[in-house]
């Protein structure tokens, strides 16, 4: 059985904790859920999409973040639960009607789960969205452990009714996507009817006395913290130093204290309400410690609103001579103060510079130990497109179309599978990288340029997902404009890079029922814009369209569409056929420094036997596309039609 389905109080669970996240809605007795895809944050509306058939409650995969966030709103204002989740990135486009929509306040319990991936781990930022919950004046919770995580977002959802405001929940990578044992409590029935009533009106207007409001709102907040079972200490009364900690941090600093020995010497506060902070609380652990210590990932937010805190007069004689953390250069990692992950040998290193110690030899990285034990070079992993990927074809059919064009052309990528383009795997034919969408608006002010001397033909690529998700308004004002590139839509049917959840071009929902269809050349056509599809596996084709297209000085799109070779896999199986090397074919060596099977190609199941100076098919991976038999110089790779023995 599902374990979030298990309706056992008192039971005890192994979850994920995005997992706990949704199993705290689910205990809340949430009905609205919204959410675009994205690591490390996917797995909450996963959930709740999969148990909805057993709870009752609704969860759709919305276009963007931002349209997630109102729907959320609009279930909250009819005096629902509702809530929105998201990574870090999507904020950013969320926060338009985050700012706003705080000062209207919410009769329904709302809740806004945010998680971050400091380091980057799978994101272009590590943005800190704790930034946030101050900008747009909201109460923040941060989860130390899995069943805080499923804790908080229950009671996340009883402060917001309780103060008619939104609150934000902050996870990260390490808690999102790692797992633990998590204590069960009991699911909320109480049935709530949607309704607005005629005297229900939500607005920002007029900002100040609405402002003025929310920030009331924030002072009961900060109140209620003070009692909070989120928020702990351990360690001896009178600490020589008092480390202030929250989320992951907490984790970090009690194994740093235990790694060096000295929890006679410091103690921990772990807070777990983290906007507004508990005055009162701070003031008590702060008085008996004359030095503190702030860990925390990644920015510094915690420290400089501790800082802001004790610059109060009724609290600065409770300020403690010494106030340390990443500001003060104290906490930092390799690449300096507020920059990367923590861990627990960066929470080590901090506490022994606060406590004026020589660290003890600390644990070497995993990687670093295991090369100790061997007597040859761990391999390094590629980041690479899967086996018969679709945008590898579309990228050696770009490759090739730039360097026939001969004019220099620029391929402006975007955010998706196809950010590979960056690399190796995509000839590194990306110019950018940085948000959905960006590749329209970056195209669309440099086919501008033409009057400054700019004679570089522009192709911006984006992804099917992101084309709904963010180049609906560039390509309008492109259009508006009259700016001339070619827009090539990589289209392989699914939000892939996230985990296959659908988008309004894949006509599912994310409670897997049907949905209308929509069409991303119908859409350009009523633009105005002309549009043609190709499949870019058929390479000359693919090519001798996509030259012509670059050669029209006007806004076009070029859909390359074939279905991702992971999802044609699960659903359609793999073709009955074999993909091998005719080794007396192989010209080997001959290939020189761009040989083909390693080097030009990259694709992961095609590889170079050094034995045997020729190059080899993996047929446990190969998808048996075909694509590299059809390119391969020296007609080497051969297909037989016939069934391939597992």
């Amino acid at each position: 059985m599902d374990p979030l389905e298990i309706d056992e109080p008192g039971r005890r669970v192994l979850l994920m904790g995005n997992e706990a996240i949704a199993r705290g809605a689910i205990e809340a007795g949430v009905r609205y859920c919204a959410a675009y895809p994205g690591s490390p944050s996917s797995e909450i509306l996963a959930s709740l999409a999969r148990t909805a058939p057993r709870f009752g409650h609704y969860a759709e995969w919305s276009t963007n973040e931002k349209v997630a966030l109102e729907g959320a709103c609009g279930a909250a204002y009819t005096g629902l639960r509702a809530m929105a989740t998201m990574k870090q990135n999507g904020v950013n486009v969320a926060s338009d009607i985050l700012t706003a929509m705080s000062l209207a306040g919410n009769p329904g319990g709302l809740v806004l789960v945010v998680c971050d991936d400091p380091g980057g781990i799978s994101s272009t930022n590590e943005v800190d969205t704790r930034n946030y919950a101050r900008l747009a004046d909201v109460p923040l919770l941060e989860p130390a452990t899995f069943q805080e995580a499923k804790d908080m977002v229950r009671w996340a959802f009883s402060l917001s009714e309780e103060l008619e405001l939104i609150c934000m929940v902050r996870s990260v990578t390490r808690i999102s996507h790692a797992r633990g044992v998590v204590e069960l409590g009991p699911i909320e029935k109480v049935a709530r009817t949607a309704v607005m009533k005629p005297e229900q009106r939500y607005g920002s207007l007029p900002p100040c006395p609405n402002h003025a409001e929310v920030k009331d709102k924030l002072r009961r907040a900060a109140e209620i913290y003070e009692s909070s079972p989120f928020n702990r200490y351990a360690g001896p009364e009178r600490p020589e130093l008092l480390v202030v900690t929250c989320g992951t941090g907490w984790w970090y600093s009690t194994e740093a204290i235990r790694m060096l020995g000295v929890a006679e010497r410091v103690g921990v506060l772990k807070l777990g309400t983290t906007w507004p902070l508990p005055e009162a609380l701070l003031k008590r652990h702060l008085e008996g410690a004359s030095s503190v210590l702030v860990i925390e990932e990644s920015d510094p937010v915690l420290e400089y609103n501790l800082k802001a805190l004790l610059s109060k007069e009724a609290l600065r004689a409770a300020a403690p001579s010494r106030l340390l953390g990443k500001v003060t250069g104290t906490v930092r990692g390799a690449y300096g103060p507020g920059v990367g992950e923590m861990n627990p040998n960066l929470a080590a290193d901090a506490v022994a510079r606060a406590l004026e110690i020589e660290a003890p030899s600390l644990p070497k990285p995993l990687r670093e130990s295991m090369q100790a034990e061997i007597d040859f070079e761990i391999p390094k992993r590629e980041v690479a497109f899967c086996p018969g990927c679709p945008h590898r074809a579309s990228y050696w059919v770009m490759k090739n179309v730039l360097r026939l064009d001969g004019r220099d052309g620029l391929l402006i990528g975007d955010i998706g599978c196809y950010t590979l383009g960056f690399g190796r795997t995509g000839y590194y034919l990306s110019r950018t990288m940085h948000c959905m969408g960006s590749a329209i608006g970056f195209s669309s002010g440099m086919a501008k340029l033409a009057g400054f001397g700019f004679s570089q033909p522009t192709i911006a690529v984006v992804g099917d997902s992101t084309f709904f998700h963010a180049c609906l308004p560039g390509l309008v004002n492109a259009r508006y404009n009259r700016s001339p590139f070619l827009c090539v839509v990589l289209d392989n049917s699914a939000t892939a890079m996230t985990g296959f959840q659908p988008h309004p071009g894949t006509g599912k929902t994310a409670l897997g029922e049907e949905a209308p269809r929509l069409s991303i050349e119908s859409l350009c056509a009523g633009m105005g814009i002309p549009v043609q599809i190709v499949d870019p596996f058929d390479v000359p084709a693919a090519t001798r369209l996509l030259y012509r297209a670059l050669q029209k000085n006007e806004l076009q799109v070029v859909v390359m569409r074939h279905k991702c070779a992971v999802l044609q896999g699960r659903e359609e199986g793999l073709p009955a056929r074999r993909v091998w090397v005719d080794a007396e074919k192989c010209i080997g060596e001959q290939c020189g420094c761009n040989r083909f099977c390693s080097a030009a190609f990259g694709c992961p199941a095609l590889i170079w036997d050094k034995e045997k100076e020729c190059a080899a098919i993996d047929e446990v991976i190969c998808s048996r596309c075909g694509l590299c038999a059809e390119l391969c110089p020296g007609g080497a790779i051969r297909i037989t039609e016939e069934e391939v023995q597992p």
